[in-house]
C-alpha cells in the first residue's frame, strides 16, 4: 500500500525550489538531502518517477526541496500537485504501543465506551489543530463524524479490537 509523504504545492522562487505539504511524522528522515522519493502527479495512476534530495530547508514554516534534475521554475511549475509516498511495508514497526501509521487506524471500527457502535474509521486527517478521525457513522446517518485524535476523547486503540472513544456531550450529534 502506498502511503502519502508530502504533496507538492508549488514552486519557490526561480532555481527550481518546491514547497512541499509534509504529510508524515518524520520530516527530516523522509526528504533528508540524498534521499530518494518516489513521486507521481496526481492524475497519472501508473507512472512513477524517482527525484533525489539536493537540498531541504525551514522557511516561514513550509519544507523546501530542491531535486535533482529540477533547476528551474518552469521544471518546479510542472511538478505542482506530485504526491511523494512511501510504501507501507517499507515502514519500521513503531516501538511505542501509542503510536500508529494512518493507514493502521483505516477500517477500524470505533465505539463508544458504553458499546454503542459508533462506525468506522475512514481517514486520519492532518490539521494545524491537531489529528481528527474521520468516521463513517454506523447508522448511515451523515457523510462523516470528526473526532479530535486526543486522550480525553480516544480512550484506546487496539489494531485487533478498533478505536473506543468517550466523547464530550453532543460531539456524536448530527448537525442541525
Amino acid at each position: 500500500m502506498e502511503l502519502v509523504v508530502g504533496r507538492v504545492a508549488k514552486s519557490h522562487g526561480v532555481k527550481g525550489e518546491l514547497v512541499v505539504e509534509v504529510r508524515t511524522d518524520d520530516p527530516d528522515a523522509r526528504f533528508a538531502v540524498g534521499s530518494e522519493l518516489r513521486g507521481r502527479a496526481p492524475r497519472n495512476r501508473t507512472d512513477t518517477m524517482s527525484y533525489t534530495v539536493e537540498a531541504a530547508r525551514e522557511h516561514s514554516g513550509r519544507l523546501l526541496l530542491r531535486l535533482k534534475g529540477i533547476a528551474d521554475r518552469a521544471a518546479a511549475d510542472a511538478l505542482r500537485g506530485t504526491l511523494f509516498f512511501v510504501e507501507s511495508d517499507d515502514l519500521p514497526p513503531s516501538d511505542d504501543p501509542d503510536e500508529f501509521y494512518d493507514h493502521e487506524l483505516e477500517g477500524l471500527s470505533v465505539r463508544h465506551v458504553d458499546g454503542t457502535e459508533v462506525g468506522t474509521v475512514k481517514e486520519v486527517l492532518h490539521s494545524a489543530a491537531g489529528e481528527l478521525l474521520s468516521i463513517s457513522p454506523a447508522d448511515g446517518s451523515r457523510a462523516e463524524i470528526l473526532v479530535p485524535f486526543v486522550a480525553a476523547i480516544v480512550t484506546s486503540v487496539s489494531l485487533t479490537d478498533g478505536v473506543v472513544i468517550d466523547p464530550p456531550e453532543g460531539l456524536l450529534d448530527p448537525e442541525p
